[in-house]
């Protein structure tokens, strides 16, 4: 049985979509026959707060679904202070430095990036001529940071830049989940190994029910985080709900507003549910017509993981991020495009929705991902560049 340790900083019990990846990641190995440990910090992710359990402890070990789970001291922190933020990467960063001293570190590494100082921890401190060093990249940074207006173009943008060319350098294999991540990187480093690795869920896909919604208002509904990229407050305002009612999943740092703005407009047919587990959601959506993937500011490289998620259950998705997220849903018919930023078109997309056609549109979207969208079948194909 082959050893294989993974790096990240997000994993269940944490929600959202980068600790669901990796857990299907760490299980997809599992059960191929892998002897999987995990290194991550302890769980804190979206609230900033150590999750109860956790809490009065700098680490923790434990065997999940034959996984072996090290929770490392983190400093947790989900502030909007850059400093707090870096403080909160570089403690991690510390405890990830204190484990690889004093254990024994498989010859299979898989890191997941970003944050980059996370990764370059790993890389810098894991490097040899004897180990497979596999970076998993999610997003591009700091051109995405760049793009949310998170960083400007100085001397901490071009160190972060230096950073970032570091870990690909280094890294023997890099998992990009977009085209555009790996054109990036091929960009920097033409000979680098690549391997393009979507986001695509292992979830168990219900049947799609053909009956028709009796109503004349489109159920549209948001699952996710409600953070800055994603826009959802603004969403709030500029939606117009003649023709629809909205509900909202989640939890992140636009929470506060989102209810404040439901609270004092009570007339609108918008509802926030709060944050429930991911298998409970799973059920939810399928009560929903339409679910909407929006982003603030379209990011290179970012291709929001449910687009697959949304399409496995059959679910329709009115897209508005642009980019590649946009190519997918265009060239699998998974529902449909509304200009990046623009709402007026995305007012007018969704008021053309034809809701006596929705429970064929699902039918059609669910064979496509069933088709499209395989985890084992690309998992198999990972395996064999390892």
């Amino acid at each position: 049985m082959r050893d294989l340790l993974i790096i990240t900083n997000y994993y269940p019990p944490e929600t959202g979509a980068a600790a669901n990846r990796i857990f299907h990641l760490a299980d997809g190995f599992q059960k191929r026959h892998f002897n999987v440990s995990v290194l991550t910090p302890l769980p804190n992710y979206p609230k900033g707060k150590v999750f109860k359990g956790y809490r009065g402890t700098f680490k923790t070990f434990s065997v999940e679904n034959e996984i072996k789970l090290h929770r490392l001291w983190i400093y947790a922190c989900n502030s909007k202070n850059k400093v707090l933020r870096l403080l909160s990467m570089v403690s991690y960063s510390i405890s990830l430095i204190l484990f690889f001293c004093f254990n024994k570190v498989p010859k299979t590494v898989i890191i997941q990036s970003p944050p980059l100082l996370v990764a370059f921890t790993s890389i810098f401190f894991l490097r040899s001529k004897s180990r497979k060093l596999i970076l998993n990249v999610s997003d591009l940074w700091p051109i995405a940071g760049l793009e949310l207006g998170a960083f400007k173009k100085n001397f901490g943008y071009t160190l972060l830049e230096k950073i970032e060319r570091f870990n690909y350098k280094n890294a023997d294999l890099v998992l990009g989940q977009s085209h555009e991540i790996l054109d990036h990187i091929k960009s920097l480093f033409p000979e680098k190994e690549t391997f393009l690795y979507r986001n695509y869920p292992k979830i168990h896909s219900p049947k799609v029910s053909l009956t028709p919604n009796p109503t004349n208002k489109i159920k549209l509904v948001y699952a996710g985080l409600l953070g800055v990229a994603q826009g959802i407050y603004k969403l709030c305002h500029e939606l117009d709900y003649s023709n629809l009612e909205f509900h909202i999943y989640g939890d992140g740092a636009e929470r506060s507003q989102i209810e404040g703005f439901i609270k004092h407009n009570d007339k609108l047919p918008l509802h926030y549910h709060g944050e429930i587990s991911r298998s409970k959601l799973h059920k939810v959506l399928l009560e929903y017509d339409v679910t909407i993937i929006p982003l603030l500011k379209r990011i290179y490289g970012s291709v929001p993981s449910k687009i697959f998620e949304y399409s496995k259950l059959g679910i329709p998705t009115v897209y508005f991020g642009g980019g590649e997220g946009e190519t997918i849903i265009k060239e699998n018919n998974l529902g449909w495009i509304a200009q990046a930023g623009n709402y007026t078109d995305l007012n007018n997309v969704i008021s053309n929705i034809n809701i006596s056609e929705l429970s064929i549109i699902r039918n059609s979207i669910k064979k496509a991902a069933d088709r499209n969208f395989d985890f084992d079948l690309q998992f198999d194909r990972l395996i064999k560049t390892i």
